[in-house]
């Protein structure tokens, strides 16, 4: 869990610092960020690879005039390459353990209230999606299943013994979490129009256009992924899970 808070402000700080300017991350680049999380690449990694494109750009830049770089899908190539160097380094790095993770802004109350306000959000949501028999009752599944999580967080001896598990160890928790929200996820995906499923990975596409030289295939089937699964959640106002979207307030 080393870095785990922070994994996303610090890529966007220092994005924004090599840019020279104060430049909002935008929706693929924050599918991006999901999708290097999500493949374990190391916060370090991340911040040399930004480092690492910036440094070539402006090699360049003092020889040919060159567009300034407004996006974090820019640095992807660089990134992976310094994930590989990093990969045989980063071999038995010992994790912290939960007491850190927690000392870290992970305390069980604000978990716990994490969680309570992701129900309540899906309660308010499923009330409105029941009206367009748009998977409301995944939302109150998933809020219900919220709230058992929730009570484990906080000691409650009524938990059962697989979520006083994951509540004692954060990496299990955001494991379940994101099945949670893969669940949700394709449970939308399976209630949502087609129009409004096609116009989302249209949108997807134009954003990615200008970075396909710079990704891979995989890598861009899996921003898409992300793409689409973020702007599904926001067009029905449905609440983030993971532990990454906690409110650091």
């Amino acid at each position: 869990m080393l870095n785990y808070f922070n994994y996303f402000t610090e890529i966007e700080d220092r994005f924004q610092q090599r840019r020279g300017a104060l430049l909002l991350l935008s929706t693929l680049d924050w599918a991006l960020i999901e999708t290097w999380r999500e493949a374990g690449i190391p916060l370090d990694a991340v911040l040399r690879g930004i480092d690492a494109a910036f440094d070539k750009y402006e090699a360049r830049q003092k020889k040919a005039r060159m567009r300034r770089i407004n996006g974090l899908a820019w640095c992807a190539q660089a990134v992976m390459e310094a994930a590989e160097e990093l990969r045989e380094a980063a071999a038995g790095t010992a994790k912290p353990n939960s007491e850190d993770a927690r000392e870290s802004g992970f305390e069980r109350d604000r978990v716990a209230t994490h969680l309570e306000a992701a129900a309540v959000a899906l309660d308010a949501a499923a009330v409105a999606l029941d009206a367009a028999t748009v998977a409301p009752d995944a939302c109150k599944a998933t809020a219900a299943r919220l709230r058992d999580l929730a009570k484990a967080v906080r000691g409650d001896s009524g938990a059962t013994t697989q979520d006083a598990a994951a509540a004692q160890d954060l990496e299990a928790l955001e494991r379940t979490l994101t099945v949670l929200e893969e669940k949700l996820f394709a449970a939308l995906t399976a209630a949502a129009p087609e129009e409004l499923l096609v116009r989302l990975k249209e949108h997807a596409a134009r954003e990615l256009a200008p970075y396909r030289a710079k990704m891979g295939a995989v890598q861009l089937r899996q921003v898409e992924h992300q793409f689409v699964q973020k702007q599904l959640l926001v067009h029905y106002n449905l609440p983030r899970l993971s532990l990454f979207y906690m409110s650091q307030q």
